[in-house]
């Protein structure tokens, strides 16, 4: 069960990420690499969590037009992650060309492990009003996301980051194996902080997510690695 969950590591400073890492090495099995941790440390960070034997999903969100983004995923599918992610909003030209992006990777070098490409449908921060008001999107929110979903099953990606709220929709609409990898996840005591659609680990499992993604209530607490530990206890 311990695969299920993702910790989301969002970090500056090299020495709380290297005392981080130390703590939770041997325990945790997934960590997400998300803007923050790229940007500051640059691929590099990739490389060294793959030698430190954990699993990596490399959360960029891709999103641009068609050439760059098949550029982008062939280019990171090198760095070895386990799982990337581009941006669903790119449209269907932009999702096919990512593919391609990772098959021109793999082509090249059979060593490679090949990623599960997944979408991005909306952010959990995202609510009805902030679609319709300031993106100008007249749906409500759970028909946008399964629009989505729905675009990312057809142009063969893996499966799309999304609430745990729409889970049992989503794999309704594609298959029980599209993969489902739900942010927004908090343990009971825990703060919401910026994220509107929550679920417990328990609860979003019984949903029907397959991976958990968790960040602050692990990385902020005063022993991560007891943190993490609890949850795992928790769900299994």
């Amino acid at each position: 069960m311990r695969e299920k969950i993702i910790v989301a590591i969002d970090l500056q400073e090299r020495e709380a990420l290297n005392t981080l890492l130390e703590e939770l090495r041997g325990e945790a099995k997934f960590v997400k690499v998300g803007m923050e941790l790229f940007y500051t440390f640059g691929p590099e960070i990739v490389i060294k969590l793959k030698q430190m034997n954990f699993k990596v999903f490399l959360d960029l969100k891709v999103h641009d037009i068609p050439n760059t983004a098949k550029k982008t995923l062939k280019t990171i599918t090198k760095l070895g992650a386990d799982i990337i992610n581009v941006h669903a909003l790119g449209g269907a030209k932009m999702l096919q060309a990512a593919v391609e992006g990772i098959d021109e990777a793999i082509a090249e070098d059979s060593n490679l492990i090949r990623p599960k490409l997944i979408g991005v449908t909306q952010l959990t921060s995202t609510t009805s009003e902030s679609l319709n008001k300031d993106l100008g999107i007249e749906i409500n929110l759970e028909q946008n996301i399964i629009h989505l979903a729905k675009l990312c099953y057809q142009n063969k990606l893996d499966g799309v980051v999304c609430s745990a709220f729409e889970v049992e929709d989503i794999k309704n609409a594609t298959s029980e194996d599209f993969i489902c990898i739900t942010p927004g996840i908090r343990p009971k005591a825990t703060p919401n902080d910026d994220q509107k659609r929550v679920m417990t680990p328990i609860q979003a499992l019984k949903a029907g997510s397959d991976f958990l993604v968790i960040g602050r209530p692990i990385t902020q607490a005063t022993s991560p690695k007891e943190a993490y530990l609890d949850i795992a206890q928790e769900i299994r």
